[in-house]
């Protein structure tokens, strides 16, 4: 398939690098654009892959168009590209805060996927949800799936709606992953741990925890029950947490970010 991004930033790399490594496409079949010369240099010496600095250079003749730009210079790349693509070609946008209707009125254009990758994309251990206007073509569907599953895990719905659904979750949630390691690191120097030896705790902690709840087969709350014998020292942390309202702050965190993506979305 013949590919072209718009856009050649750390998440386009990252596509780019991963589609490369497991052969969904070949570097001469790909081109990318990006304004920075530095940063097409770079691709070009790195990939062997095309590069440009002309949207409408990028897109001729390509099967498939990536959108990876910031989402707040779309309009402008929208303006150049509006009425330049036929209506065969599929745009695959891995825009933040961008509707469907927006990218088709911006670009004159129907053939769409509309994506929300989140950065963990950028190893190959993200969670990506999609889906597609009824101008998409099951061909086409399986090569969006092709695109998007390099970055980790794909899902596809039905329906736009549940896209603002998981910028609350899985695009948002790294972040609140984050800030949990962040809160326990903190709390393990004030126990009387060195920083890197409190990060190291906590971060293995939960990749060794995460991995459990993967391979085990049980639920997080029957886990959790594992853990927590009656009157010991799990036991304790957890009624502190739910006394605080934990469970409860973590939905209305969530809930405001919803809000948040669909007031973006339009």
């Amino acid at each position: 398939m013949k590919i072209a991004f718009i856009g050649g930033g750390n998440m386009a790399e990252a596509i780019l690098s991963a589609i490369l490594s497991k052969g969904v496409a070949r570097a001469g079949e790909i081109n990318v654009c990006d304004v920075l010369e530095s940063k097409r240099d770079s691709l070009e010496q790195k990939y062997q892959v095309m590069v440009t600095d002309s949207n409408i250079d990028a897109v001729k003749g390509k099967d498939i168009i990536v959108l990876a730009v910031k989402p707040q210079i779309f309009s402008e790349v929208a303006s150049q590209l509006k009425g330049q693509l036929k209506p065969s070609q599929l745009v695959i946008s891995i825009l933040a805060g961008k509707s469907i209707n927006t990218i088709s009125s911006g670009l004159a254009h129907n053939c769409i996927v509309r994506s929300m990758p989140n950065t963990p994309a950028q190893i190959g251990e993200g969670m990506t949800v999609w889906t597609a206007t009824p101008q998409v073509l099951p061909q086409q569907k399986n090569w969006a799936a092709s695109i998007l599953g390099v970055m980790g895990i794909e899902i596809c719905v039905d329906d736009e709606k549940y896209l603002d659904m998981a910028t609350a979750i899985s695009g948002s949630g790294p972040a609140y992953v984050f800030l949990w390691v962040e809160a326990m690191t903190e709390a393990a120097v004030k126990l009387g741990f060195t920083p890197e030896v409190a990060q190291k705790l906590v971060t293995q902690t939960l990749m060794g925890s995460t991995h459990l709840l993967q391979k085990s087969g049980k639920t997080p709350a029957e886990l959790r029950r594992m853990v927590t014998s009656p009157g010991g020292t799990t036991a304790e942390a957890i009624t502190t947490f739910e006394k605080g309202g934990f469970n409860a702050l973590v939905t209305q965190a969530v809930t405001a970010a919803y809000e948040k993506a669909k007031k973006l979305g339009g």
